[in-house]
């Protein structure tokens, strides 16, 4: 089971230009299902709990800010292989770099406007997972 989960978000940027359905429509096109879904909005120390990894990072101020300036729409996704599958779907963090058709390509705006969070491996995708969401939400 636990490479058939992962999780996303829909950051600030995106759900601030209306992308939010063009979104979960392109996630629920490319064969995902999603598990649970909620709208919601981060605070500047869940921020930065949840990107603790960054803090000794110069941009670490820079991202809670950008994190916790608007909702966002988090998200535990399903399908075999799912971390990987998801990492092709949204493409590079570069939106100029990712392939066309990706989400990052449509809606992204910038490297740190980028659209969209996407767990980078089976291990982070449980840990971003239960961050937001109980087990019982997505069992």
């Amino acid at each position: 089971m636990a490479d058939n989960i992962t999780f996303t978000m829909i950051k600030p940027d995106a759900t601030a230009a209306g992308h939010t359905g063009k979104i979960i429509d392109k996630i629920i096109g490319s064969g995902f299902s999603i598990r649970a879904m909620k709208w919601t909005r981060l605070s500047k120390e869940d921020a930065e709990k949840f990107y603790a990894v960054h803090r000794e990072r110069p941009f670490f101020g820079e991202l809670v800010e950008y994190m916790s300036s608007g909702p966002i729409v988090a998200a535990v996704l399903e399908k075999n292989n799912a971390v990987e599958e998801y990492r092709k779907l949204i493409g590079a963090t570069d939106p100029a770099k990712a392939e066309a058709g990706t989400i990052r390509a449509l809606f992204a705006k910038s490297i740190s406007a980028n659209a969209v969070h996407g767990s980078d491996s089976n291990e982070n995708a449980a840990i971003e997972s239960a961050f937001f969401f109980s087990a019982r939400e997505f069992a």
